[in-house]
């Protein structure tokens, strides 16, 4: 039997102190990323927005006010409808799309560990043979293999192979940097699909609420004008009233009942969206019905200062991350260009019995290895280049979402002032409009104007009506759009690190 390995204590010691020396001495080429510094900008719009909007009579007319702070991270509770909670929390618990987001940030996760096993850690790999052999019989012993005396014998080979590079140059650390920057981008998606969802849901809510309304009052005019129908016919075949005005009435009220199977069209359509978004098929949602009496309107809306959107918004965060990744993509290609140096080790014995394979005749090696490239054909500099490339790109995508973002803001702030000036406009034209339906009724009772006239007024107060109630529902609708412009508040949950240096593995 022979004698056990015995490995060269000076050569290993001094084989570590170079990789350890060499480690703690190396450093990362390429740039450190750095975050982009938000727009200089006090305001997100081209003109200072009055702290409150206009003030308007009846339902949703109050007056909001913009404040400065911070969303709370379930922003939808600021309608005060508990139905739309729950309505939200189902949809947050049962939704593919979130489920494809956070399945898609585990498989992230789970490459980034993969990464650093592999670039931070050696190599380890053994290797077990077993062969049946024949030789012709040589030596003293008659056998083809030492100690053994037969011609026909079994022979196990077993070896351990270890190898390390050393990441003298940092492209290794920069390739986990590009793979935690991922990591980054599919938390951030997953935060950015959460609050489409929930801003999907809130809308989808206010919409059906503002067709129920718009429904009741065109149900609410159909039902006077079949009224003045029932009344005209009445008229007409005792000899008060002409065959044009009974045409006129039934004319008009045919109008008005046109329209409600759209709204009822738009109405079923808006709760299979509902059902949809909350993991459910409209056969089976049973989801409650929303009234616009039953939602408040926010009357103190949070809003971020421009400097603090752009670590608030997670389309913004999604895209810093996907720069970063291409900025540690530079390091890598940069660290290409200088040698790799790689540590390798070997211990394998072999014998004629299982039992005896690492008491057998052994052998071991270590070693190091530097690999320098001379000549390519210029591929490795042009790889660099490519890649400072699309860093470039990736910085112009960011500015890019950075700007919309902006706009986002900007444009939703001026709706809601606008929304406010036209309900308090609206709600001023269905008054009027209500008075002279009044008024034009008596005088027709009254002999004093014409059924023409009649129907005309209650025709314009119909149209009135309708553009009251459909503007009283986007003045909820664009509140929500506001919130989700500004990103919502899930920062305030403290899911993720609004710093680049915290991370979660």
């Amino acid at each position: 039997m022979s004698k056990p390995i015995e490995v060269p204590g000076a050569f290993v010691r001094t084989m570590l102190s170079v990789a350890v020396a060499t480690t703690l001495a190396a450093c990362a080429v390429g740039p450190d990323f750095q975050q982009p510094a938000a727009p200089s900008v006090g305001r997100y719009t081209e003109e200072p927005i009055a702290t409150e909007t206009a003030t308007a009579p009846g339902r949703g007319g109050a007056a909001q006010h913009f404040v400065a702070g911070d969303l709370p991270e379930q922003w939808w509770t600021l309608f005060h409808s508990e139905a739309l909670d729950q309505l939200v929390r189902e949809a947050l618990e049962h939704s593919p799309t979130l489920a494809a987001a956070r399945a898609t940030l585990a498989q992230a996760q789970e490459n980034l560990k993969a990464a650093k096993g592999g670039l931070l850690y050696p190599s380890v790999t053994g290797n077990l043979t077993a062969t049946r052999e024949k030789a012709a019989a040589s030596g003293p012993g008659g056998g083809a293999f030492p100690g053994s005396s037969a011609s026909v014998f079994n022979l196990y080979n077993a070896s351990v192979d270890v190898s390390y590079s050393l990441d003298i140059f940092g492209g290794n650390r920069r390739q986990l940097e590009g793979q935690q920057a991922l990591v980054d981008y599919q938390r951030y998606q997953l935060e950015g699909a959460r609050l489409a969802l929930t801003a999907n849901v809130v809308t989808a809510a206010i919409r059906e609420a503002s067709l129920r309304a718009q429904l009741q009052a065109t149900r609410e005019t159909l039902a006077a004008q079949e009224e003045s129908v029932h009344r005209t016919q009445r008229q007409f075949e005792l000899g008060g009233a002409g065959r044009l005005d009974l045409v006129s009435v039934q004319s008009q009220a045919a109008q008005t009942a046109a329209t409600i199977p759209p709204l009822e069209s738009a109405l079923a359509q808006v709760r299979d969206q509902l059902a949809v978004l909350t993991g459910r098929t409209p056969a089976e949602a049973g989801i409650p019905q929303f009234e616009i009496d039953a939602l408040h309107l926010p009357e103190d809306l949070p809003v971020s200062l421009p400097s603090e959107i752009v670590r608030r918004r997670p389309d913004i965060r999604a895209s810093e991350a996907l720069l970063h990744q291409a900025s540690a993509q530079v390091g890598v290609a940069t660290a290409n260009l200088y040698p790799q140096v790689t540590l390798t080790g070997s211990l394998s014995g072999q014998a004629t019995q299982l039992h005896d394979v690492l008491s057998g005749p052994s052998l071991w090696s270590l070693g190091a290895g530097i690999v320098q490239p001379i000549f390519r054909g210029g591929q490795l500099q042009a790889e660099r280049r490519a890649a400072m490339a699309a860093y470039d790109a990736a910085l112009a995508q960011y500015q890019g979402t950075v700007l919309q973002a902006f706009g986002n803001v900007a444009d939703a702030l001026h709706v809601l002032e606008q929304d406010a000036q036209t309900l308090k406009a609206q709600a001023e034209a269905e008054k009027l409009a209500r008075e002279r339906l009044d008024l034009t009724r008596k005088q027709w009772e009254l002999g004093g104007t014409s059924y023409l006239a009649l129907l005309d007024a209650q025709r314009q107060h119909a149209l009135a009506r309708a553009a009251l109630v459909s503007v009283e529902g986007a003045r909820y609708a664009d509140t929500a759009a506001l919130f989700q412009a500004l990103g919502g508040g899930w920062w305030t949950a403290d899911k993720i690190a609004l710093t680049a240096g915290a991370r979660t593995n």
